[in-house]
């Protein structure tokens, strides 16, 4: 189902690479028109290598609510929301997306997680819990429409009913052939929407996305534009060393949902301002390799986690303590000078 998409891809000049069990199509070599479009135009990156799964039956929202830091019980069908999975003392094992729909809630996690996932929550059903877990991952497709003019796409596909609506909010659409569930928000802190369908419709949506003008981006540029937003991912940023305040996922987070994994930690941490350290972007003068050490004089304040080059700019994101600074400090990364700042993906403090 996915070799039509791939080969369509790889007309268009698709390279790709295993990772895991999948199939990505790293770039399309067009990385400077794929980064430019992300940011003036409307690029396309497939996603299909993300883990979808599927929560179903009856106890479905109360059960994704008690397991993740986000108030999902407020959810309404056509709602959906940034959700992370702790550990028992709140470390974290990944970022999730949230779609609520009248009859099931659908997941999109990180690649090479879903499974895991799967398992981590099968621990947590009990005998009287009406609840039904589906790896959908192999069945589906996702792709991301980035940058100002989706909404200009989106209109021209006549899905313009979700144009202006919250982050999360998603809603079916016939588009073409296929029927497609649309949501808003692009993955990062850019303008956007995520697509999800069967992967027999993906090759005929993604010509037909193609030809309404967006520009086909690989995964080598949303590891790129990952890094500059600052999104977290599992094995960099969201390991067991670090919890969701450290990692600047805030906005994730409720503080009055009341009982769930982790949730003591996490309300300790915030009461008596716990949090240790902070992941911040660092802007450096040369590029330098994710596991450097940063400094500042003598002493060791941190770790980098990742590293990218992005129009000849050497970028990273690295964890900070909390005591030495944040924006504006000056900072040595291996052999490079780095400046911490700001960027769009994190918070630092209660939404």
């Amino acid at each position: 189902m996915t070799q039509d998409l791939h080969q369509l891809q790889a007309s268009a000049g698709a390279t790709f690479e295993e990772i895991g069990s999948a199939t990505i199509p790293v770039s399309f070599s067009n990385d400077s028109a794929a980064l430019e479009a992300a940011r003036t135009g409307v690029a396309l990156c497939d996603r299909s290598h993300w883990g979808r799964m599927q929560i179903s039956d009856a106890d479905r929202q109360n059960f994704l609510h008690n397991q993740s830091t986000n108030d999902i019980k407020r959810l309404q069908p056509g709602q959906g929301c940034d959700t992370v999975f702790v550990t028992s003392t709140a470390r974290t094992l990944d970022l999730a997306s949230v779609y609520v729909t009248e009859e099931t809630i659908l997941l999109l996690v990180s690649p090479n997680r879903c499974q895991s996932l799967l398992d981590f929550l099968d621990r947590y059903i009990f005998f009287a819990d009406r609840v039904k877990l589906t790896n959908l991952t192999n069945t589906t497709a996702t792709f991301s429409l980035l940058g100002p003019q989706s909404d200009a796409l989106l209109n021209k596909l006549g899905a313009s009913s979700l144009i202006g609506q919250p982050n999360g909010n998603h809603a079916l659409f016939s588009l073409g052939d296929s029927e497609v569930r649309v949501a808003v928000g692009s993955g990062l802190a850019i303008p956007g929407y995520t697509l999800f369908l069967a992967a027999e419709s993906a090759a005929s949506l993604w010509q037909q996305l193609v030809e309404g003008g967006a520009v086909p981006l690989g995964d080598r540029v949303w590891e790129q534009l990952r890094v500059q937003q600052g999104r977290p991912v599992p094995e960099h940023e969201l390991t067991e060393d670090y919890n969701p305040l450290e990692a600047g996922l805030w906005q994730t987070l409720s503080f009055n949902k009341g009982c769930y994994i982790g949730q003591e930690t996490i309300a300790r941490l915030d009461t008596y301002k716990g949090v240790k350290q902070q992941l911040w972007g660092i802007r450096l003068s040369e590029p330098v390799a994710a596991g450097s050490t940063i400094t500042l004089g003598d002493e060791k304040v941190g770790v980098l986690t990742s590293s990218t080059t992005i129009a000849q700019e050497a970028f990273g994101l690295g964890y900070i303590r909390t005591k030495a600074g944040g924006a504006g400090l000056q900072v040595q990364v291996g052999a490079a000078q780095g400046e911490v700042v700001p960027v769009p993906f994190l918070t630092y403090n209660r939404q």
